[in-house]
């Protein structure tokens, strides 16, 4: 009796086996690092406030232009006495919470127009998607300051106006990527045993198109961290005293020559966030990419 294996067995035995998804983002050194730092930062926006010895609101007259490490207040204080630090830190918390919930509705809205049109297609497609090149033909930034000229400022409609100007290239890509799947095997095979249409969407396609959403999440928060930075460095987002990177660089910008930091702290912490968000989604593309498992 023979006990050599079957070709099948002795292909599945010596078959390569590329590294994991992890291992292929860890692999990423800019994208591991912007990861750390992302989370570093925000564990700080969260925590540290509390534990400063002065809050972004308590005002120190006597200590007002005060430059970063020369007195009680690490990184100086703005034009009023407060301490920089603990508004950078609170700041944080508000234009990373802009991000983050204005990428999740885009996301939604995006994610929803895109898989019904890319699985129903025709007459239902070609409507969802030229709504969405429509909207695509207005920059973004004059669709933004439009809209927000007619709104209350506040976080909540800062959040929507950035949500509802960020999702239709999300809905470009899940409709390429979702007309691409609804031909595959296991899509027509799901249709064959009766499967209705929610679940083919939901169950099938959707999961197997989740890899360039993830990226595009990722891109979308440093989108919207951007956007609010500008709009509120215009004068139409966050309004003081509510603090935020964007309205922190539009106070300081009077004081560009006198007190140069005032600029440079909150615009190193837009800088670091949209940057690290960046290459955590070049790290997250490289990392899903099927293309990659044998490598």
């Amino acid at each position: 009796m023979s006990t050599s294996a079957s070709p099948v067995a002795a292909a599945q035995v010596i078959r390569p086996r590329g590294p994991s998804a992890f291992r292929r983002f860890a692999r990423h050194r800019l994208a591991a690092l912007s990861l750390v730092l992302i989370l570093s930062l925000t564990l700080a926006c969260i925590i540290v406030p509390p534990l400063l010895p002065f809050s972004d609101t308590e005002i120190d007259i006597m200590q007002r232009f005060a430059g970063p490490f020369t007195g009680p207040h690490l990184l100086g204080t703005d034009p009023l006495g407060r301490d920089t630090l603990a508004r950078l830190l609170m700041a944080g918390r508000i234009s990373l919470s802009v991000g983050f919930s204005a990428m999740a509705i885009s996301m939604v809205i995006g994610i929803a127009v895109g898989l019904y049109a890319g699985f129903y297609g025709g007459r239902i497609g070609a409507i969802l998607m030229r709504f969405v090149d429509a909207m695509l033909c207005f920059p973004s930034i004059f669709l933004l300051l439009a809209i927000s000229a007619f709104l209350q400022p506040s976080v909540g409609s800062i959040i929507m106006l950035i949500a509802a100007t960020s999702w239709m290239e999300v809905a470009r890509l899940v409709e390429a990527q979702i007309r691409a799947l609804r031909a595959r095997d296991f899509a027509v095979a799901a249709r064959a045993i009766g499967a209705n249409d929610r679940r083919v969407m939901f169950r099938e396609l959707l999961p197997n198109a989740v890899a360039p959403i993830v990226v595009a999440a990722t891109l979308n928060v440093a989108h919207a961290i951007l956007a609010e930075s500008y709009i509120s460095f215009l004068g139409y987002g966050i309004q003081p005293p509510t603090p935020s990177w964007g309205n922190m660089l539009e106070n300081a910008q009077s004081y560009l020559t006198s007190a140069p930091w005032l600029a440079i702290i909150p615009g190193a912490a837009i800088t670091l966030a949209v940057t690290g968000f960046n290459f955590i989604g070049d790290g997250l593309r490289d990392a899903l990419d099927p293309r990659q498992e044998a490598r």
